[in-house]
């Protein structure tokens, strides 16, 4: 019989993984970002004050932008989770950035279904201001998306601020929002409130969301 992993033995409840995938390239710089790390704070807050939310919900942080591609936050449940300051710079390699995101969640899956643990369907919730590099592998990501949201291996939300390129952020995914300003506030409450909600359901059960109050739908 194989070991459970200390952090599954400890908690084995459902899990809700939860990746941010974050624009962070040097157009984000001065206001949007200061938006961002401040919703940040505000989604760590909301989450840790629901008791099942912090033993069930995980999150993960992909930027893409500032020396590349990182992992900037691998998964934690969120009662583990300490919002980053993050910094701006460089260029937009986005499609590199939802294959790392991808990959994340589809590693993350294994270690739940090899430590048997539930879960429920993970979410990945891409925020940018721009367009992908020339060069980029956007499309090729765009493919993956659309494969694992038809099996609903996961649920992909796209959300533009200021210029970002709408048109292709709905090519990438057709839940694409445009964000209203810079309210990050409002958006990253609503996602919190989202995982609340899927995480005091059953896995695999409906969940109904909260109605978007940050943006409007492309």
């Amino acid at each position: 019989m194989p070991m459970i992993e200390a952090e599954f033995a400890m908690n084995p409840d459902p899990r809700c993984a939860c990746v941010l995938l974050l624009d962070t390239s040097g157009s984000m710089a001065g206001a949007p970002l200061l938006a961002l790390n401040k919703g940040l704070q505000s989604f760590q807050q909301d989450l840790q004050e629901d008791a099942l939310a912090k033993r069930r919900v995980e999150v993960a942080i992909v930027t893409f932008g500032n020396n590349g591609v990182q992992k900037v936050q691998d998964f934690v449940t969120a009662d583990q989770f300490a919002a980053p300051t993050l910094v701006a710079g460089g260029v937009t390699p986005m499609g590199e950035g939802i294959n790392t995101a991808l990959d994340l969640v589809t590693q993350r899956k294994k270690e739940y279904k090899s430590n048997g643990v539930a879960y429920y369907q993970p979410w990945v919730f891409l925020i940018t201001d721009g367009a992908p590099n020339p060069g980029s592998p956007w499309q090729e990501a765009a493919e993956r998306i659309k494969a694992e949201t038809a099996a609903k291996s996961l649920a992909f939300f796209g959300v533009g601020v200021a210029d970002a390129d709408m048109e292709v952020l709905s090519q990438i995914t057709p839940r694409a929002i445009k964000l209203d300003g810079l309210r990050f506030g409002e958006l990253f409450i609503w996602l919190s409130q989202s995982q609340k909600r899927v995480s005091a359901s059953k896995p695999g059960e409906q969940t109904a969301l909260p109605q978007v109050n940050f943006g409007a739908p492309v």
